[in-house]
């Protein structure tokens, strides 16, 4: 039975997330409908990240495995020709039969687009914030996220994961071609981390949160007392290291 990985990019715009649902059409449940046409039979993949609705993936990884042989040269530019635009699957290759994209991962990289200018090309890509931010103190919070710690602070209340401690190996904020590119690599991500720490800092870099505060929430594990999480689409889960 060979194994299977796909390297995927997608839009989120327009999908519920990752994983499949009921209320919505999924990342999943369209490589899932494309894998099935083009191998005439049914397909369930696993994810690398599970990204939320609205998310965009430029590294995703999927694994999946079949009950014969493929051509793997053409399998990435099959899978493409019957997915939607707002997916393309970036490469195809097999892997050691034991490989799983979600449970094999060491660590995610993430990065959050914010632009302080009205753009009408990227508007669906970055969060617009148009108060001026004191980018010195957004960066200092982004420094004491570093290394190992609770965040249960920084995550949805409905959240399935059974501890909240996450070890970030890095967290920094940079300016690229006049955005500001918050950049977060973590062994593990709670549900809605990236998008409440992003919110949290852009509260602190507005001067409606003092850095203090900042650290004291990260210490609460209480999310009624951080920010209000940043919008969706301006995070990507750029890459999953193995």
């Amino acid at each position: 039975m060979p194994n299977i990985r796909l390297i995927l990019e997608y839009d989120g715009t327009d999908y519920v997330g990752w994983q499949f649902q009921i209320n919505g059409r999924s990342v999943q449940e369209e490589i899932e409908k494309a894998l099935k046409q083009i191998l005439q039979s049914d397909i369930r993949i696993t994810g690398g990240g599970r990204t939320d609705a609205g998310v965009h993936a430029r590294g995703q990884v999927a694994s999946f495995s079949i009950e014969r042989t493929v051509e793997i040269n053409k399998l990435a530019k099959s899978i493409n020709a019957v997915l939607p635009y707002s997916i393309i699957v970036q490469e195809a290759m097999e892997v050691p039969s034991d490989f799983n994209a979600r449970h094999d991962a060491k660590s995610r990289r993430y990065s959050y687009f914010i632009s302080q200018k009205p753009t009408a090309i990227q508007r669906a890509y970055c969060w617009q914030v148009f108060q001026k931010l004191d980018f010195a103190l957004m960066q200092q919070c982004a420094q004491h996220i570093i290394g190992e710690h609770g965040f249960r602070s920084f995550c949805k209340v409905e959240t399935d994961a059974h501890q909240h401690r996450c070890t970030v190996h890095f967290a920094e904020w940079k300016k690229k071609d006049g955005l500001f590119v918050f950049e977060i690599t973590a062994n593990r991500f709670l549900h809605g981390m990236v998008r409440a720490l992003v919110g949290t800092m852009v509260n602190v870099g507005r001067s409606h949160t003092k850095l203090e505060d900042f650290v004291s929430i990260l210490e609460a594990k209480d999310r009624s007392v951080a920010g209000m999480s940043a919008p969706a689409k301006g995070l990507f889960l750029e890459e999953i290291l193995y």
